[in-house]
């Protein structure tokens, strides 16, 4: 993982370093509901799924710019190789929506870092919301500063776009490690509000740092307060729920409700439960391989459900 690649990379080069943080993740809006798409694929083409909706965002998450450690001393690269890999899409989405840790420390010059990579997106929009690494001072004055216009300094907001309902929240602010992510009373508060009136028939994105259901308490992949978040969403028809952190995918679906986390452009952390707990994962040259791959999903219209299929490189 190193960014001495050609100008043009051969595609099973590129493949093999994007499947090594994962790309990112498209979004299309098919029938109303928003399905993934692995970004390799989408770029390629070779996606069915990516025909049968309209590109409508790209999920990126946890760049970890300034992390340099034996995992990936070369985080900014894979972010590089991901950008050049998103630009040279056919078609690209307006938006992208980055689930936080842009940076490893939140230091100064990694965010400076950060935004001249992000800048290099060929998109409308760039949305984000904070991971714990971006907010490591406490209040998050470097990350605000930068991203905080949009949700007037609070990290959670709201926007429309194509039809959908977006909703940046925050549980990230009062992060412990191994410790649940949290809303808290102001932030539910508002997103009842901000929901109140709306149509159960809008599509709605929700998007925050940690995961919004609890995966793996011990290792503090969840937020406490998410189930009182989903007693305002389960009315509606379509909920997709979007989380970084575990640097990993991992889905479900509730009802309506779909649930997914992103992989990291970073580096792999270990699946939970597994070692001494969440942090980068090093592998051997031979390990690798199983690693890696590429997701593709297709949208089965009767009855109308997403089918996932899982290939690695090895």
């Amino acid at each position: 993982m190193s960014t001495d690649f050609p100008s043009e990379p051969s595609r099973r080069g590129a493949l093999k370093c994007l499947a090594f943080g994962g790309a990112g993740t498209l979004f299309v809006l098919a029938g109303g509901v928003l399905a993934p798409i692995d970004l390799a694929l989408a770029a390629g083409g070779r996606s069915s799924s990516a025909k049968t909706g309209v590109p409508l965002f790209l999920q990126i998450s946890d760049t970890h710019i300034g992390f340099n450690k034996d995992a990936n001393p070369d985080v900014a690269g894979t972010l590089k190789q991901t950008i050049e890999f998103v630009n040279a899409m056919p078609t690209k989405p307006a938006l992208t929506i980055h689930t936080g840790d842009i940076t490893h420390l939140s230091k100064p010059a990694e965010f400076d870092l950060a935004d001249q990579l992000l800048s290099r997106l060929n998109v409308t929009e760039l949305h984000t919301t904070p991971g714990e690494h971006d907010v490591t001072d406490g209040p998050g004055a470097e990350y605000f500063s930068r991203f905080g216009k949009a949700s007037d300094n609070r990290g959670y907001y709201s926007f429309d776009h194509q039809g959908v309902h977006f909703i940046s929240l925050v549980n990230v602010m009062h992060f412990k490690p191994n410790g649940l992510g949290g809303l808290g009373d102001d932030q539910l508060a508002w997103l009842a509000a901000d929901l109140k009136g709306r149509s159960s028939s809008t599509p709605i994105a929700v998007f925050a740092h940690m995961p919004m259901w609890t995966i793996y308490e011990p290792w503090g992949w969840g937020t406490g307060d998410g189930d009182q978040a989903f007693s305002h969403l389960r009315r509606f028809g379509s909920v997709t729920v979007l989380n970084g952190h575990i640097h990993q995918i991992v889905s479900k679906v509730e009802g309506a409700i779909t649930f997914h986390t992103a992989r990291s452009t970073a580096y792999p952390q270990p699946t939970a439960g597994n070692g001494a707990g969440p942090m980068p994962l090093k592998v051997s040259s031979e390990q690798l391989p199983k690693m890696l791959g590429v997701t593709s999903v297709d949208i089965v219209r009767h009855p109308l459900a997403l089918s996932l299929t899982d290939t690695t490189l090895a």
